[in-house]
């Protein structure tokens, strides 16, 4: 019932003592009422318009009313976990990885009876919670086996308070950027990536030197040593931040959602996170709180502005204590823990295995004893330290290990946009690398491995050195530790030759045809591009009978028609070609493709694979290469070859390898044209395996590819892709070519020349200079393909 002019409806008490009574018996909770109403206004209605009316109120009070918890009780989990459907979230558990300095038994207990011994006679003199603070620690060989280590602290009393310091204050040059702030760093390559310095103690590494700082990089918790130069402070955001990265990489979007959760967090300021449901799109809501994020950071951090974001105590003293369990030897950090018991039938017992990687503290140590005479450097990885060396290293005297192998496979021809290699030469790795000065070399080391192996303050030398030319180019054959290989060429060559961990059976042979018996050979040729295998067949005199070519992209097929007279048979998307289709067009002598690489490079960081995206479009070679082979009981000879990248992943190589049941022969155009160009070929191909040799006719220099009155500044080009900046050579980007005392790109015909081609073969249709470049750089080297074509003259017609 509703009584007097106004209902009151409050935490649980009765309606009939309105607003003013439940106020004085329920101070402090929140009471809501009802819009004043006459009774005699509602006797005037129905009874059944009465009941409408009081249900929509009491509606209204079920719906809004907290019920003794508050306001907070309206949201889903408010008034506690343990009533709400909501589950527990598991608790959030932080680490960081990697482990202390490796130090022996015996080195650590005379440390530890010294900093004791020294604390307990410095208690004396000094004030309480001061003499640890004191002890100082100065950086050591990095190829000494006791390595600068973190002393252990002496527990203090009761009555003593402080806490006290292992390790001396860092970054005392007076150039700011301390343990613990938010920073901005820039690194060749990379836009300005948000970071966090940190101390040297939780790198593994050795200490920074003057005027540099460790920085651990938000999105991968990588660390990098960066100049104080190449440093901005978080508060700098709206000048570093780079918008078309954000929008293009998703690493650098997750470093920034990181760094200002780290920076809300400092200063304060909350973002709310809104509520999920089943319908609602999570990315969207990710995005939209990024979004906030960011323009807070845009307008200056506000209101606490650039103060808020300075570190807190906590972070500026990395390590209040040092546990005794932190302390183990490599030894027995290198085996792991036997797995639990399970029934089986033998009764042995297995032993541990060795780790296949050994941190760099163990790698510095073994070194160490390679250089005191104790162990053979070919026993050990040089890449990684590992001692389940599985074969020599190709270019150094060393062992190497089976993961080292594999990303030697892979990394070994990756490139980056100033031509030279992406990673180590030694390491396939490193954080900071040197670039060879050698116009004519693309090789880089990074500095860990030059320290260690060559001795320490070698990086820095060489950073002095200008121009300073690599190792692998040097006059010398021996640098400390790194000995180059006499006869690495070979040793490099067989190395990606025989680097095949699967083994299949032998291709059938053909034996050559008889010369009368010969006849013009039908070629089915997919992902064509401009042609480069008719025109190859042409150039060795082999008749062509029939051409069928799958291509998408106008432009190439517009220069296969000009350029070989319409002889080109043109059926579209490779996806659309039938088992049909093949018996109509067939049969077919020599099936040839390379599908497109894009996918399958890992230069490329957005790259999806095998089995995604063009990627896919290898076993569209694979399937019509099965339609095409020749019945049982057809005895003609049949050809095939598959052409990629050497830079992809070991396990797609695999794939693809296990696909056509054979192993690839890489081969790199450099040893036959001007330019490195390094593919893998699968196929059944006669003489596969054989040496590449020049020919007479062969330009090996980039001068003899150019025309009059320019001069090459470069013997080789590096690898001429799709983009317009693979043109430039060496770190310093340079344009290859002088003309009247100016630097100049390459022409078209000058590319053309290097790819082997006729000049002007791509110059129709009023393309553009960089179409064509286009072109080029998706098509085969022309001495190449000759090299590999050139037995089909056994078996087939020829002019």
């Amino acid at each position: 019932a509703v009584h007097g002019e106004t209902a009151g409806l409050c935490c649980g008490h009765s309606l009939s003592g309105g607003h003013a009574r439940c106020m004085a018996q329920c101070p402090g909770q929140t009471t809501y009422f009802l819009p004043s109403f006459r009774i005699a206004q509602i006797d005037k209605y129905t009874k059944t318009e009465r009941e409408t009316v009081v249900n929509f109120f009491l509606f209204l009070f079920f719906w809004f009313c907290p019920f003794k918890q508050g306001a907070r009780g309206r949201l889903r989990g408010g008034v506690g976990w343990e009533v709400s459907l909501r589950q527990r979230p598991m608790p959030r558990v932080t680490f960081q990885a990697g482990d202390p300095y490796y130090i022996s038994k015996r080195t650590r207990e005379e440390l530890l009876a010294k900093w004791k011994l020294e604390v307990s006679t410095t208690a004396h003199h000094c004030p309480r919670g001061r003499a640890i603070g004191s002890l100082s620690q100065q950086p050591t060989d990095p190829a000494s086996p006791t390595i600068a280590t973190t002393p252990e602290p002496v527990s203090i009393g009761d009555g003593d308070k402080t806490s006290p310091k292992s390790t001396e204050s860092e970054y005392e040059d007076g150039r700011g950027f301390g343990i613990g702030e938010l920073v901005w760093g820039k690194l060749r390559g990379f836009s300005w990536w948000p970071g966090r310095i940190v101390s040297w103690l939780i790198t593994g590494r050795s200490r920074a030197a003057e005027g540099t700082r460790w920085v651990m990089w938000f999105g991968d918790c990588k660390f990098s040593v960066v100049c104080v130069e190449k440093l901005l402070p978080l508060s700098s955001f709206h000048k570093a931040f780079h918008q078309p990265t954000y929008n293009k990489q998703p690493m650098y979007k997750k470093a920034i959602f990181e760094v200002l959760q780290v920076a809300g967090t400092r200063s304060g300021k909350n973002f709310l996170v809104c509520t999920v449901s089943d319908d609602t799109d999570t990315s969207k809501l990710v995005d939209t709180q990024i979004k906030k994020m960011i323009e807070w950071a845009m307008k200056g951090f506000q209101p606490i502005g650039p103060k808020g974001l300075e570190p807190p105590e906590a972070e500026i003293i990395p390590y209040k204590e040092v546990y005794p369990e932190m302390w183990v030897e490599p030894e027995a950090a290198a085996y792991t823990p036997p797995p639990a018991k399970k029934p089986r039938k033998s009764t042995a017992t297995e032993k541990p295995k060795v780790k296949d990687i050994i941190d760099e503290r163990t790698r510095e140590r073994l070194v160490y004893e390679v250089r005191q005479k104790c162990r053979n450097i070919e026993d050990i990885c040089i890449s990684c330290g590992s001692l389940n060396v599985s074969l020599e290293h190709p270019l150094f005297i060393g062992g190497m290990c089976q993961s080292c192998k594999n990303c030697f496979l892979e990394c070994a021809y990756q490139y980056d946009d100033d031509g030279y290699q992406s990673y180590c030469t030694i390491c396939c790795g490193g954080r900071e690398v040197l670039m060879c000065g050698n116009s004519n070399c693309c090789r880089c080391f990074c500095v860990e491995c030059v320290d260690l192996l060559v001795g320490p303050g070698a990086a820095q030398a060489a950073i002095k050195e200008d121009p300073w030319n690599c190792y692998m180019c040097g006059t010398k054959h021996q640098y400390g530790l790194l000995e180059r290989r006499m006869d690495w060429p070979c040793r490099l060559q067989r190395f990606f030759g025989n680097n095949h961990d699967q083994d299949f059976a032998p291709p059938k042979l053909y034996p050559p045809v008889l010369a009368e018996e010969r006849k013009p050979i039908r070629v089915l040729s997919l992902f064509d591009g401009i042609a480069t295998g008719l025109l190859v067949l042409k150039e060795l005199g082999i008749q062509v009978e029939r051409y069928v070519a799958s291509e998408v992209c106008e432009h190439s097929i517009t220069v296969g028609i000009v350029r070989h007279q319409g002889h080109i048979m043109y059926v579209g998307d490779v996806r659309n070609v039938s088992r049909k289709n093949i018996q109509e067009w067939g049969p077919f002598d020599l099936v040839i493709g390379g599908s497109p690489c894009n996918d399958l490079s890992i230069v490329n960081p957005a790259r999806k694979g095998l089995y995604e995206g063009t990627g896919r479009l290898f076993f569209e070679f694979y399937r019509l290469l099965h339609e095409t082979r020749p019945k049982e009981g057809d005895h003609r000879p049949f050809f095939w070859l598959f052409e990629n990248v050497v830079a992809m992943g070991v396990s797609d190589k695999r794939d693809i390898s296990r696909f056509l049941e054979c192993n690839p022969v890489m081969i790199d155009a450099k040893e036959v044209s001007a330019a490195h160009r390094a593919r893998y070929f699968w196929g059944n191909l006669p003489g596969m395996y054989r040496p590449l040799t020049a020919m007479c006719t062969d330009k090996l220099d980039l001068q003899d590819c150019l025309e009059h009155g320019r001069t090459a500044k470069f013997d080789k080009v590096r690898t001429i892709t799709t983009r317009s900046n693979s043109i430039k050579q060496g770190k310093d980007q340079h344009f290859p070519v002088f003309m009247k005392d100016k630097e100049d790109i390459l022409w078209c015909t000058e590319m053309e020349r290097v790819f082997g081609f006729p000049v002007h073969y791509t110059d129709v249709s009023n393309m553009s200079r960089l179409a064509r470049q286009r072109l080029l750089g998706r098509s085969w080297s022309v001495p190449v393909i000759r090299h590999l074509f050139a037995p089909l003259k056994e078996y087939f017609a020829c002019v």
